[in-house]
């Protein structure tokens, strides 16, 4: 059963999804910390190729059916227009000024 976005526990991942969903690129950026980093699938990416590339020039969108780790982890179905659909895992690291430092996905 998918979690409403606006249900979910920590309001960095939360916004994190809203802009995702929203393709909201600019509000998305500024829930990153500087030199906030990403991994997928285990791999350390470019965070704005990645974003670009996987979110917003392919309309990503994010159904969450799980989140643990005080909302900090999820499990989601992602999609785009570039792979379809497929079960992910989000992990989020956020600092103490409520900004996103790093996240890892991948498939599930």
């Amino acid at each position: 059963m998918t979690i409403q976005t606006a249900k979910l526990s920590d309001p960095a991942v939360r916004a994190f999804v809203a802009a995702v969903n929203s393709h909201d690129r600019e509000g998305f950026m500024t829930l990153l910390a500087p030199g906030a980093t990403m991994a997928d699938d285990g791999t350390d990416r470019d965070l704005a190729e990645w974003v670009e590339r996987e979110i917003f020039s392919s309309n990503g969108h994010m159904e969450v059916d799980n989140e643990s780790n005080g909302g900090r982890s999820l499990i989601a179905r992602y999609r785009n227009d570039t792979w379809g659909e497929m079960r992910t895992r989000w992990t989020f690291s956020v600092g103490d000024d409520g900004r996103i430092t790093r996240f890892e996905t991948g498939q599930a």
